[in-house]
């Protein structure tokens, strides 16, 4: 039987009682009709979930009574961050939905020059929060437990400067903890003008270094955006001699990457 899984904040969660919120409530009670004593589980978006029965439903909300913290690990290893050139329709949208069932940490919608997508700031927020709920609606089917991080759309020069800015203060960080410098994330361009295969590309990375998969458009990626590439410290990577539909290039690209360093090869 599928679990009834149910996202609930940190602050939400006590030592013995959990409190959902008034959309998830509604699911508990209208959709899924379950009732006192029926068991239920619950995630943080932080990487915990419990086990609960349903202690009350009424008109503030539902009420979980948490039987036991569940230890088992489900998270894949890899820091693995999916760095996708916007797409027309609902591509994207499965795109969200399937890098999150894959264990994508984090998801950067890139406005790049080659491709058809163009947002306001104002449609792009509203996308972001349409996204945010579709990779909720994954975590929840798929048994993740971190919520996925889904960023406000960038242009891809300003999504790699910010990967310099975060590569120094997190450095810093890590040397001031622990005397140790964190190593900086692998930046895997994957381009259908060639490069690399993905176990070449991989073969001197493990699991504790942070992965960043950059995905292009249907356009591809333009002529400044390589000397962009060049200008940093990328890897090219090629997914073979066929041409891939965006949407079909980040699945694959994700599923390469998590069966290398991740858990999709676990036993």
């Amino acid at each position: 039987m599928q679990r009834r899984r149910f996202y609930a904040a940190p602050d939400a969660v006590s030592d013995s009682v959990i409190h959902l919120s008034r959309d998830e409530s509604h699911h508990l009670a209208r959709v899924l009709r379950l009732r006192h004593g029926d068991e239920a589980f619950a995630f943080d978006g932080c990487g915990r979930e419990y086990r609960c029965r349903v202690a009350s439903v009424d008109a503030s909300g539902a009420q979980l009574e948490i039987i036991e913290a569940l230890a088992d690990k489900v998270e894949s290893p890899v820091a693995m961050t999916l760095a996708q050139a916007l797409a027309k329709g609902e591509k994207f949208d499965l795109i969200v939905q399937k890098a999150t069932e894959l264990g994508v940490r984090s998801i950067a919608p890139l406005i790049t020059e080659q491709a058809d997508v163009k947002l306001s700031d104002e449609r792009a927020e509203k996308r972001a929060e349409r996204w945010r709920r579709i990779a909720l609606e994954a975590l929840k089917q798929s048994g993740g437990r971190r919520l996925v991080d889904i960023q406000h759309p960038a242009a891809l020069a300003d999504f790699i400067a910010s990967i310099t800015r975060n590569e120094s203060a997190a450095a810093e960080s890590r040397l001031a903890a622990h005397g140790k410098i964190a190593p900086p994330p692998a930046l895997l361009v994957f381009s259908e003008r060639g490069g690399m295969s993905i176990s070449e590309a991989l073969s001197d990375i493990d699991h504790t270094t942070p992965v960043v998969a950059l995905v292009g458009p249907e356009g591809g990626w333009s002529d400044n955006e390589l000397d962009l590439f060049e200008s940093r410290r990328v890897i090219f990577v090629t997914l073979g001699p066929r041409i891939l539909r965006t949407e079909t290039a980040a699945l694959v690209a994700i599923t390469l990457i998590q069966h290398r360093l991740g858990d999709l090869s676990r036993r």
